[in-house]
């Protein structure tokens, strides 16, 4: 202290000023509890848990027993809590097996029966989850206890938005999108006008840019997909929050109260379109640089020579096809010159090459930044074609369900993609298409041209996506971004009222109007007719 006096107070304020700020960063840290989603939504979001972290944050995940794929080490400031539900994570696995196996049907009667199926165990599933965390007095009393700042979740996990409304608690929502943007449109409160806004469920072959047929049929998915999803709603989601609340409460009233929306999605994949302020796009935010691969899966990516090689994933969910589909598709690969590292872990193809190793796990993103990759053959999920996107990689797509066909058209009307019906795939069509895509330096081109738009942003993804966060820490939520047309009836939203007023003056104003030209008409015609008389 004696020697600090001996500076001058010039030197000595800058300093204090240093300390205090080192200090700040090491001991300031918020609060926060997360509640993920499964498979391929719960590796996009460990990425902002781990950032989270460390920025000296203390984070609890909570999740139930059953969980079939969120797992995370401890780390100094982490909490992992879970609490138990009645079933086993085994029926949770074949919950979502069955979910897959309904797109991947080829027939309209099995489709149906094991739909219906899904959906009566998938809302046993809600109820088993939500009341394991809603109704669990100690699990409740505990996190209030806890003192988070705010909740970061994914709707796919039952009831989160429920319980950061039980804890009164500033929320963010990690959200891909939903059909025809209706959980956006309905309890975001979000803007998409069917005139440029192609439906998501579009089948994959509606862009911004649509003729008169088109747009009617746009309009059409806008519509059915709205009635088929707030059926869906009140029969499953509203009917069962109602019970667990013991009060009228409406899915879209409790997601809707989100502060902040993180859209996992970009400028270089969306379509132009209207903004709200609690909207923030951070799509890619999981991407990162190529780390160095495996000593074995190296070699034999050398080994490819000149010729590079084919990544192959169909994602988290989808580890194996039928026999005859594998086969097809390994039989392609063997025609072509590259190497291809398959990620399958299904019975071996009879017609695998050698040019082809198959993989339970790949490092899919270090892959795809490897200066050999030449083409990435993908189901269409949002995060395979982020990386693909970052590292500047062309695609075969191959999409199966949800919003894959929706993603892999937005990147064939970029130029960066060719697609192809993995129901229907021949031998033949996957070769040829392989070869254009590598060997047409268009693909290559175009799909460079969206890294490019990626990488050139104001501030990366991952920082925006914590910076939100941090945000609404910070200011206790974000209600000052939300709209008003939260607190608007559907028919006050679309100023219907107003338009009836205004119709009715209007109305009125022409009925005054006639009746005086009536009325004059009249009086003039007596008048005329008194003249007549006296004359």
């Amino acid at each position: 202290m004696a020697h600090l006096t001996t500076m001058g107070s010039g030197c000595v304020l800058p300093l204090v000023a240093f300390l205090l700020l080192c200090g700040s960063g090491l001991t300031l840290g918020g609060n926060i509890l997360v509640l993920p989603g499964e498979y391929s939504h719960w590796l996009n979001m460990k990425v902002i848990v781990d950032e989270l972290l460390s920025r000296n944050h203390s984070v609890t995940l909570l999740t139930h027993s059953a969980t079939p794929f969120i797992k995370y080490p401890q780390k100094e400031n982490f909490r992992y809590l879970v609490f138990n539900i009645s079933r086993k994570e085994e029926d949770v696995k074949v919950m979502w097996k069955n979910f897959i196996n309904v797109w991947m049907n080829d027939t309209i009667s099995g489709t149906l029966s094991l739909f219906w199926n899904t959906m009566f165990d998938f809302e046993n599933y809600l109820e088993t989850v939500c009341e394991g965390m809603l109704l669990n007095k100690d699990l409740i009393a505990s996190l209030k206890e806890s003192n988070f700042e705010a909740v970061l979740y994914d709707p796919m996990m039952p009831c989160s938005d429920l319980l950061a409304e039980t804890l009164s608690l500033p929320s963010v929502m990690s959200l891909r999108l939903s059909p025809a943007y209706v959980m956006e449109r309905w309890c975001g409160q979000m803007p998409a006008p069917p005139s440029y806004v192609p439906a998501v469920a579009s089948q994959g072959h509606l862009s911004d840019q649509m003729n008169f047929i088109e747009r009617v049929e746009n309009m059409v998915l806008y519509i059915f997909n709205t009635v088929a999803f707030r059926l869906q709603v009140m029969l499953t989601f509203d009917r069962y929050y109602t019970k667990i609340t013991g009060k009228p409460t409406v899915l879209c009233d409790a997601l809707g109260k989100a502060d902040i929306w993180l859209i996992r999605t970009y400028w270089d994949f969306e379509y132009p379109r209207p903004l709200l302020p609690n909207f923030k796009f951070v799509g890619g935010l999981h991407c990162k640089p190529a780390k160095p691969l495996p000593k074995e899966m190296e070699e034999f990516v050398q080994s490819s020579g000149d010729d590079g090689i084919v990544v192959f994933s169909l994602g988290s969910m989808v580890n194996n096809l039928p026999k005859e589909r594998a086969n097809t598709i390994a039989s392609a690969l063997g025609q072509i010159p590259q190497k291809v590292l398959w990620r399958y872990s299904g019975e071996k193809p009879d017609t695998l090459s050698p040019n082809t190793k198959l993989y339970d796990w790949i490092p899919q993103n270090d892959l795809l930044g490897h200066p050999k990759t030449k083409a990435f053959i993908t189901h269409g999920g949002t995060n395979g074609i982020y990386e693909a996107i970052y590292h500047g990689v062309p695609m075969v797509c191959m999409p199966l369900f949800i919003d894959q066909p929706d993603n892999v058209y937005h990147m064939k009307t970029k130029g960066a993609a060719v697609i192809l019906n993995i129901d229907k795939i021949e031998t033949k069509d996957l070769k040829e298409t392989l070869t254009e895509v590598i060997n047409n330096p268009l693909y290559k081109e175009s799909v460079m041209r969206l890294s490019r738009i990626h990488h050139d942003r104001p501030m990366k993804p991952l920082d925006e996506a914590v910076y939100w966060i941090e945000f609404v820490m910070r200011n206790k939520g974000a209600k000052h971004l939300r709209v008003e047309a939260h607190n608007l009836t559907w028919y006050q939203y679309h100023c219907l009222d107003v338009i009836a007023f205004l119709l009715s003056i209007v109305a009125l104003v022409i009925f005054i109007f006639v009746k005086t030209c009536k009325w004059l008409f009249r009086k003039c015609c007596r008048r005329s007719s008194a003249k007549s008389k006296k004359e």
